[in-house]
């Protein structure tokens, strides 16, 4: 009984499935990286592909997988030489990549069982080598540590994985497709990162009515009756299975004349791509394309549906702007290279043979990439208009028809100064979102060392690895009925790392007193500078309005600092300032996320005039420091931007909150024009 719902019967997301199938194709693209909600098929796409997929012959009893059509390793190879060589057929298949994996666990480690049971050092193949030949499935990458990314994309790009372990060496293939899904709202992937994914998807829930009520009919019926619903799909399976099986065995045939790759290339510059690495990418998936409709020549078509798939991660964006392509700019960029070349989009694929010789092969050299020139890297690039709107304070129309204008913060904040703040071990750090290593038992045990003096955290693989080949001369020597036997000079300590979270709380001022003078606007545009840091440091952040009689999360806290600037753009302005409700809703939201994680760096960020006119009690200016004094207690940074206007008559609350309970204090107009130096040190 086949248990998988059947790629054909997926209800829409065409993109994404025509990415899914270009990359079985040619897994020299480089993968697909599925961005979207959850419930959008994002996973059951995946899992079905397999099912399309060819038969591959494959190594019998090969710890590493080796393909017999491809790169081979060390043993196989020795294998070949002594003419035993053995060979079996089997299904192509999804490996799943854990997101809490060790290193080791990817890559491969030493063989404890061979090396204690028999006293030699062998290795124990990672997810790496499970994944040669098959589906390499890594759901919510986003959410994956960097360095575990970094191995996978280096492998990925090589085809090939090494495995360094307690003096052994040894390079097996690993050539895989590489499929990533993320949920955006819960954080983005570094736009290193996303280079490196051939093509990118973004998709959505299905908006017609119909498809939704198709979806629902589906699943119910593929949950009563797997078997038979297969059934009712088998023909059109097998007819995509034979097309893509088809198009796998033409590839090699495909060619892309020499003015189609200009025209590749022109692309990729005026679109002020900067490296190379998507001008190769947008070749293959063309030549892909190709091979999928039968054909062995590219077409216009080809590439710019290629252009589609592999460029919109690729472009130079604003913070908080989502990965899109300018498609207006590619097609007159295709218009004109019609006009100046008339490349013949229409020619049989007879006459682009005739000049074959003309063309050129896309090959893997270029396996990394080209970090590309430095031009223009301080420009904006093609960015469209929201890029102008944030960073020039334009005027523009929300949906209601008020105009709403985002202060140009650019030049004025210096962000790692603000957040310059104290951790919980009386360390001062600037904040830079890295992994610091760990003094204690907490943290992400990485490797391991030779302890110097007392051993605080014992590290028992790498302790067991280090004895394992001399157990059989020791237990020979040995008079005890003992299994294992660890001397002193085999022990290892651990050595942790933990990832400085930090959770960045704005408290913003939304009262009617905010709208005098356009206080609000500079907020906004301070707010903006901070998530730009944010952004690039992957910290979390939350928002909570306060004006009327009441203090709200408009945004609990996330990764994904788009969502933030969202919020912030439609925060509207109007009625009274129940600032230490605002304190005290504050305290209770950086509390319960301490409690969720105590090792986060908790920061709240208070952006008032600090003129309170609503209180829970009888007097609010005491309700606040009591809130100020917990604060102080828990460790909690507290960070106070005051809007208060220069006048006659100045309260100057903001101030003495500030001073009293040794919180940093800047007035926002000095934020724009001095250097600021953090007070708490």
């Amino acid at each position: 009984m086949n248990k998988v719902f059947p790629f054909t019967a997926i209800v829409g997301q065409e993109k994404m499935k025509k990415a899914l199938i270009l990359n079985a194709i040619n897994p020299k693209i480089g993968g697909v990286l599925i961005r979207g909600e959850k419930g959008t098929a994002k996973s059951t796409a995946v899992r079905a592909l397999a099912d399309l997929l060819p038969e591959i012959e494959v190594v019998e009893n090969c710890p590493f997988n080796c393909t017999i059509d491809g790169d081979l390793c060390d043993i196989c190879r020795e294998n070949i030489k002594k003419g035993n060589l053995k060979t079996v057929k089997r299904k192509m298949k999804v490996v799943d990549l854990p997101i809490g994996c060790t290193e080791d666990r990817v890559i491969g480690t030493l063989d404890i069982e061979r090396a204690i049971k028999e006293g030699v050092k062998a290795l124990e193949p990672g997810i790496l080598a499970e994944a040669n030949g098959n589906i390499l499935y890594i759901d919510e990458v986003n959410l994956l540590d960097d360095h575990i990314v970094d191995i996978l994309l280096d492998v990925a790009a090589m085809g090939w994985n090494i495995i360094e372990r307690e003096g052994i060496k040894i390079r097996h293939p690993s050539r895989f497709i590489l499929v990533g899904t993320m949920n955006p709202e819960e954080g983005e992937l570094r736009p290193q990162i996303l280079d490196r994914f051939g093509l990118m998807v973004d998709v959505e829930g299905l908006e017609d009515v119909k498809d939704r009520v198709e979806v629902v009919k589906r699943v119910e019926k593929f949950n009563r009756d797997p078997e038979g619903f297969y059934k009712k799909f088998e023909e059109e399976q097998n007819k995509l299975r034979k097309k893509i099986e088809n198009g796998r065995k033409i590839l090699k045939d495909v060619i892309i004349k020499d003015d189609l790759l200009e025209l590749i290339a022109r692309i990729c510059i005026e679109l002020n791509i900067p490296t190379s690495r998507a001008d190769i990418t947008v070749a293959r998936t063309a030549k892909a394309i190709a091979a999928f409709n039968g054909r062995t020549y590219v077409n216009i078509d080809d590439i710019k549906e290629a252009c589609e798939l592999a460029l919109p991660h690729r472009m130079r964006r604003k913070p908080f702007e989502p990965p899109q392509l300018n498609h207006e700019r590619i097609n007159e960029i295709i218009e004109d290279f019609k006009n100046r070349n008339d490349p013949g989009n229409k020619d049989s694929e007879k006459d682009l043979k005739k000049n074959s010789s003309e063309s050129v092969e896309v090959e893997s050299t270029e396996s990394r990439g080209h970090e590309g020139d430095k031009r223009d890297r301080e420009g904006e690039g093609d960015r469209g208009e929201g890029y102008r709107d944030i960073q020039g304070g334009k005027d523009r129309e929300d949906e209601k028809g008020s105009s709403e204008r985002v202060f140009d913060a650019k030049g004025g904040i210096d962000p790692r100064n603000i957040l310059k703040v104290k951790l919980r071990d009386d360390t001062l750090r600037n904040f830079q979102g890295r992994h610091v290593d760990s003094l204690s038992r907490r943290g992400r045990y990485v490797s391991y060392r030779i302890p110097k003096g007392k051993v605080r955290d014992i590290a028992l693989d790498a302790t067991i690895k280090a004895s394992a080949p001399c157990q059989r001369s020791r237990l020979e020597k040995s008079r005890k009925d003992v299994k294992l036997i660890i001397k002193e000079e085999d022990i290892r300590e651990k050595v942790r790392k933990k990832k400085i979270l930090t959770n960045i709380l704005f408290v913003v001022d939304a009262s009617g007193s905010m709208g005098v003078m356009k206080r609000m606007e500079a907020v906004k545009g301070t707010i903006l500078s901070i998530l730009m840091d944010a952004y690039q440091k992957r910290n979390r952040v939350g928002m909570i309005a306060f004006r009327g009689k009441d203090a709200e999360i408009i945004l609990p806290f996330t990764s994904s600092v788009e969502l933030a600037e969202k919020c912030l753009r439609d925060i509207p302005t109007g009625g009274r300032t129940p600032l230490s409700k605002a304190f005290l809703k504050s305290y209770e939201v950086i509390k319960s996320a301490i409690r969720r994680d105590p090792n986060i760096i908790p920061i709240v960020i208070f952006i008032s005039d600090f003129k309170p006119n609503v209180a829970v009690g009888k007097d609010y200016l005491e309700e606040i420091y009591q809130v100020c004094e917990k604060f102080v207690e828990d460790g909690i940074n507290v960070i106070l931007i005051d809007t208060e206007a220069d006048s006659f008559v100045k309260i100057g609350i903001g101030k003495k909150i500030g001073e009293k309970f040794g919180f940093p204090y800047y007035h926002i107009d000095k934020l724009t024009s001095e250097s600021i130096l953090a007070l708490l040190q």
